[in-house]
């Protein structure tokens, strides 16, 4: 990696090239298998995979994390998104705009709502202390009262919000989807089963630096954002079984594959429990349980190309270009791709 610069994960990724809504139905969504180039959509990802094999999905659900309310004495508008939980009541949250703003200050709300900044802004990140009514659950309050936040290059907004979890959501805790499973449904669930394809899940809470460029020339010099996991007992007990069957196991997200590769318990399994991760994967990673990757096409010059270039090699670029050259749609709303991870080499 300290040879890697920033310039190395970069690609010209036309506008027209965003989705900037989703496919209807989710599964018709592309998928383009890197392993031989070829053109499916999402509905026959079962006919690409084999008897015995694993599929690990995320369940986290994003929190309807972003509120506006208007600042106690001048009346300014203030967008309040929150981002993980610090304390009774209090909460990390980016703020916009956030120059003026300093510890104390108050943020009110339309019902009666409010939050107190308990710490100055640093690069608009703030602790922020809610008063809620009663004893109102804070969660109920922001999926009441906040919106789903949209990754900022999509532009439009969504008919429906729900489009941006995936179907399997249910932990709320992410500040993003994890979007290389929203192009499941049901039918493709069940088309997993009659191929005899096991599926688990793991959690990890996806958060805003997903969408961080890598802002320092080197590679290496990049601090890697920390996101929170879970691995439940019954996952690491289906890769285990996985193992055993000869089967590979099948990470769909970035957000899956680093939660198993942090989890790696050294013999192709993977360690039950929860705790928080940086794991920054870069050309040269050495994969200890992952065999197979479905993601998105990422953002140029983010850590997930990074990602992707660990996984495809120098690869990548003619795999991107390949995508774009035949009209996939990229990034979150975007289509998807299959690869084959280099495990242990």
């Amino acid at each position: 990696m300290g040879d890697l610069t920033r310039d190395d994960l970069w690609y010209d990724l036309p506008e027209a090239a965003i989705a900037q809504q989703p496919v209807e139905p989710r599964d018709a969504a592309r998928l383009l298998d890197t392993r031989d180039l070829s053109d499916h959509r999402f509905a026959g990802l079962p006919g690409l995979l084999e008897p015995g094999d694993l599929v690990v999905v995320n369940r986290t659900r994003v929190r309807a994390a972003r509120l506006v309310g208007t600042r106690r004495g001048t009346g300014g508008s203030v967008e309040v998104l929150v981002l993980a939980p610090v304390g009774d009541d209090t909460w990390e949250a980016l703020l916009r705009p956030a120059r003026r703003l300093r510890t104390g200050v108050v943020v009110e709300f339309p019902d009666g709502v409010d939050a107190e900044l308990v710490s100055d802004p640093i690069e608009g990140r703030a602790r922020v202390r809610f008063r809620l009514h009663g004893d109102v659950d804070p969660e109920a309050w922001f999926d009441q009262a906040g919106q789903v936040p949209l990754p900022p290059y999509i532009t439009r907004e969504l008919e429906d919000p729900e489009r941006y979890q995936t179907i399997f959501a249910r932990t709320v805790g992410s500040a993003a989807a994890p979007t290389a499973a929203l192009h499941f449904t049901a039918g493709v669930v069940d088309g997993l089963a009659a191929r005899g394809v096991a599926m688990t899940e793991v959690e990890l809470e996806v958060g805003l630096g997903t969408f961080r460029p890598v802002a320092t020339e080197r590679v290496a010099d990049h601090v890697m954002h920390a996101e929170r996991y879970v691995v439940p007992p019954e996952a690491a007990s289906a890769v285990a079984e996985c193992r055993a069957r000869g089967g590979r196991v099948v990470a769909v997200g970035t957000t899956v594959l680093r939660t198993l590769e942090s989890t790696a318990d050294g013999a192709g399994g993977i360690e039950p429990g929860g705790g928080s991760t940086d794991l920054f994967v870069v050309p040269g990673f050495r994969f200890r349980v992952v065999d197979l990757l479905v993601t998105n096409f990422h953002v140029p010059g983010s850590t997930l190309v990074a990602l992707v270039a660990a996984v495809l090699g120098d690869r990548w670029r003619d795999v991107y270009r390949t995508a774009l050259e035949r009209g996939y749609r990229f990034l979150s709303f975007g289509d998807a791709m299959l690869a084959e991870v280099p495990r242990g080499r």
